[in-house]
């Protein structure tokens, strides 16, 4: 399956990054984005020298802020590559996919946090935003911080699904895209938290991730569906539930309840200091999905064979 263009075809004035290349640079632009947004976040009070958030406010800056890093890797994909935005994945149908992968990806969530719920794994530590005294005030940041989520979120899936996975598809085949660029996404959650046994199973658990979300973009041939999805996640997660996510607690009253770990539960149910994400819960209903799109996919699911394109015109 080598030369497969997952969301449109390739065209002679198109450029390819090296393998290579992609997988350093991925690492560039996140780190460049960050420091781009750093700046003004730190001057303006919202961040500290040690890039934490200062109250809700900031924590919505620092979401916010990932448009930088999304915002360089459009410049490459624009100015080097020559290739519009619909090849890395924004094409047609996006409010509807988006509002699709959206609900799918609370109900992934739902089922996680229910399950271990039911496992004994959760206590109620307070009500929601409707149980404050002032749920208006209550609810302001809990909705601007799920624009902020859906900034987040779509920035990592231009990175590495709408960007890196389909540069790597396009040279080894699908499978290499998803390996690689979920690996390399795990390997960016490492340091997260200490070193611990839920660390290691979090960050498996986020390359597993990565293998189930590229599969769903290839298989709908879009990067809409699975903005929607891994924004949904993060924001019901940190701002529903009040859990970690990724080993990251956002200070804030969350939507629905606030919920605590039960430390009496084991670690590898409830995911412990990692949160959810860090819990074989989510591993095994990730599974799930996985399986459930391997089974309904079939070749001509995912993305077309490039027409040959010249040497002449590539940068091969």
């Amino acid at each position: 399956m080598k030369g497969i263009e997952l969301y449109a075809p390739r065209e002679p004035k198109h450029r390819r990054t090296w393998t290579a290349a992609a997988l350093v640079l991925t690492i560039v632009f996140i780190t460049l984005g960050q420091i781009i947004g750093a700046i003004p976040g730190i001057a303006s009070g919202l961040m500290t020298m040690q890039g934490e958030a200062n109250g809700w406010p900031g924590t919505v800056y620092l979401l916010a802020s990932f448009a930088f890093a999304a915002i360089i890797t459009i410049l490459w994909v624009v100015f080097f590559e020559r290739r519009g935005l619909a090849t890395i994945g924004f094409n047609g149908n996006g409010l509807k996919r988006f509002v699709r992968g959206y609900a799918i990806g609370l109900a992934f969530l739902v089922a996680v946090v229910g399950i271990i719920w039911a496992l004994g794994g959760y206590r109620i530590d307070a009500g929601g935003a409707f149980a404050s005294a002032n749920v208006g005030a209550a609810l302001i940041p809990i909705f601007v911080l799920m624009l902020g989520f859906i900034i987040q979120g779509s920035t990592e899936e231009i990175i590495t699904r709408g960007w890196l996975m389909q540069v790597i598809a396009s040279r080894h085949g699908l499978g290499w895209g998803i390996g690689l660029s979920a690996g390399l996404f795990g390997l960016l959650h490492a340091a997260n938290i200490k070193p611990s046994p839920e660390l290691l199973t979090g960050v498996l658990n986020v390359i597993l991730f990565g293998v189930f979300i590229g599969l769903y973009a290839a298989r709908e041939g879009s990067l809409w569906g699975v903005c929607g999805w891994h924004a949904a996640w993060n924001w019901l997660l940190g701002l529903g539930f009040g859990l970690e996510v990724s080993g990251q607690v956002i200070e804030t009253t969350p939507l629905i309840v606030d919920l605590g770990t039960q430390t009496t539960v084991p670690w590898w149910v409830t995911g412990a200091a990692f949160g959810p994400e860090g819990s074989v819960i989510t591993t095994v209903v990730l599974l799930v999905g996985v399986a459930v799109l391997i089974w309904k996919g079939k070749t001509r699911d995912f993305g077309v064979v490039a027409e040959p394109v010249p040497a002449a015109v590539t940068a091969d």
